[in-house]
Order: C-alpha cells, then structure tokens, then sequence
C-alpha cells in the first residue's frame, strides 16, 4: 500500500485514519494490534519532518534521539533523558542493545558505515551500495528486549539530489514511525550536506506497519485535531560540511545536560545549529523547573519553526502550576 504526501502530518493522518478502520486481530509481544503488510512511504519533502500536532508534536524527543544516534552511544541513561519510556526495553540497567549509534559508527566494533557511505558516494556517485545495516542476523540468537526494527539505510545520488529509502521490518505507527522518519531524515540531509548535494525525496519501506490497540485512542484523538499547518518545515541544513557543527552541540548537549547554564552564545555556529542548542537548553531548564528562563531563550530562536513547540512547553507549565495553586 503506497502512501504519498509531503509532510509527515499529512503521512500520520493517511496511515493512522487505515490502521484504525482494521481489526486489531494481530497479537504479537507487545499486544493487540491492526496492520498494514507491506507499506510504501513517500515523503516528498523530507524537511516538512516535525508534527505540528499538539499530540504528536515531539521535537525535543525527536532531537534526543537524533543525537543519540550521533553520539555513536547506546547508553540507557543518554536516552533516557529525552524518552523514559527506554528503560523498559534494557536488558541491563545501562544500554539499550539495540541502539543504532554504534551500530551507524562501529558496527561489530570496528566499521564506520556513516564514513563509508559518504565516502563510496564522493568516489562513485551513481553507486547503489551505498548502504547501512542496522539489523544482524546475530540479533536473533540470543532473546533481547530491544532489537532493531530497520533493516537497512540505502543513498541513492540522482541528478545532484540525494534520495533515501529506509527498509523496516516493523514499525509503530503511532509511537515509533514519527521519531523514525524525523531522525532518518536528518540523516539523510547530513549525508547530503557531506558530499555537496541537495536533499531528495525519503521512502519508507515496512513490512508490518501497526497500530496497538492500546494506542488506538490516542490516534483517534490525533485525527480529530485536524489539518494542521504545512508552511513551516524545518530550514534547509547549512550549505557546507555538517561535522564540525555536529561535534560542537553534540558537547553542548552533554554540557547543557549537566549545567543548564551552559552558554549557546559561546558555540559560534550557523544559526540553523544554533536554534537546535537553544532547544536543548530549553528542555535543560524545564528539566531543573527553571521556567522563568525559558522565554528569553525562546526569543533567541531564528526559526520560527520551533516556536509553537517551545510554547507548548510554556503552556504546559502553567497549567501545571495553575492545578497546585488551585489544590
């Protein structure tokens, strides 16, 4: 089943409204669900990557994850930070197993995939091997609680855009799919930054494309919110190599996460990274409840992108406080 649109609203609305007309007569581990076998995903404009919705509008999530990735870690406590709900899925207490970052960086402890590809695409610029896998076969020989549902990242370079498509065992389409699409995407746009190439279109492949039942009302609850706005998609990434930018807010990142005060102003990066360490140093202070600071980094802020996003967090806040003021 193809489904073809140009923001990823546009795409959840399309798969969610088909999921829950479905029976939830699917009953894996993780419960009851409806399916879709074998699903196409189109994304005509990759940057159009953020939900505009007021329920699955998750950027700092979705930037957390991104930057986990990069960070070549599997460390349970770096996520953790961004998405609570991993703590369930580690077999140890400390790592997730099934954390792409090494495997992007070091699969098996030794191979650079990201470097790999963007190399193969600089030397041969029509190749189709330029490919990462993220499932092994060695995933399945011992019972884990977290194993990757991607299969493989494939760059295909095509008359100076770089095209993407991600090929997927399994996917959530409630919980899962926007973080997916989000931080491939942002992947898909930094190799094209690496070799010199403008962003193509992204393509999803999933072989069992679902919904929980459990889910099912929320989703029911993101279909009733509407038409949400497609005129603003994420800014196109800096015209030059994204690395150092990369390593600078992944240290700011790690800085921020420890002392809230850590400076965005001391970085000196294009604005586009530099609105991203503003929205890290947004979730900093309301993680330490220092609220009344966030404004202020919220009018720093370039790209009016964001905005809705950082209010949310505001208006979160104070209704917060408006419920214990009231008790």
């Amino acid at each position: 089943m193809l489904f073809k649109e140009e923001t990823i609203d546009d795409l959840m609305r399309e798969i969610l409204k088909e999921l829950c007309d479905k029976p939830f007569d699917i009953v894996p581990t993780k419960g009851a669900c409806s399916e879709i076998f074998g699903a196409m995903l189109e994304l005509t404009n990759p940057r159009a990557r953020l939900s505009r919705t007021e329920t699955r509008g998750k950027s700092f999530s979705a930037l957390g994850e991104l930057f986990w990735y990069l960070s070549r870690s599997n460390s349970l406590e770096y996520i953790s930070y961004f998405i609570h709900r991993y703590k369930t899925y580690s077999d140890d207490g400390e790592t997730i197993y099934g954390g792409y970052g090494p495997r992007l960086f070091n699969m098996r402890g030794e191979h650079n995939q990201f470097e790999t590809v963007i190399k193969l695409l600089k030397s041969k610029p029509n190749t189709r091997q330029a490919v990462i896998q993220l499932f092994d076969a060695e995933d399945l020989l011992i019972e884990h609680k977290d194993i990757p549902c991607t299969c493989t990242l494939q760059f295909l370079l095509r008359d100076g855009k770089l095209n993407m498509i991600t090929f997927m065992r399994s996917n959530d389409a409630y919980l899962g799919l926007p973080h997916d699409i989000f931080c491939f995407t942002m992947l898909q746009e930094i190799v094209a930054r690496s070799i010199g190439a403008e962003l193509g279109v992204y393509k999803h492949v999933v072989a069992s494309l679902h919904l929980y039942e459990k889910n099912q009302k929320d989703a029911n609850q993101y279909l009733q919110e509407g038409v949400q706005s497609t005129k603003f998609p994420m800014p196109e990434m800096p015209n030059e190599d994204p690395w150092d930018s990369i390593h600078k807010i992944l240290k700011f990142e790690n800085d921020v996460r420890n002392s809230y005060d850590a400076s965005v102003e001391n970085l000196k990066m294009d604005k586009y990274w530099m609105d991203l360490a503003y929205m890290l140093k947004i979730l900093a202070l309301s993680k330490n409840k220092v609220y009344d600071k966030i404004e202020d980094e919220k009018n720093k802020i370039s790209n009016e992108s964001y905005i809705a996003f950082v209010n949310k967090k505001i208006d979160d806040f104070n209704a917060k406080f408006a419920r214990i003021s009231k008790n």
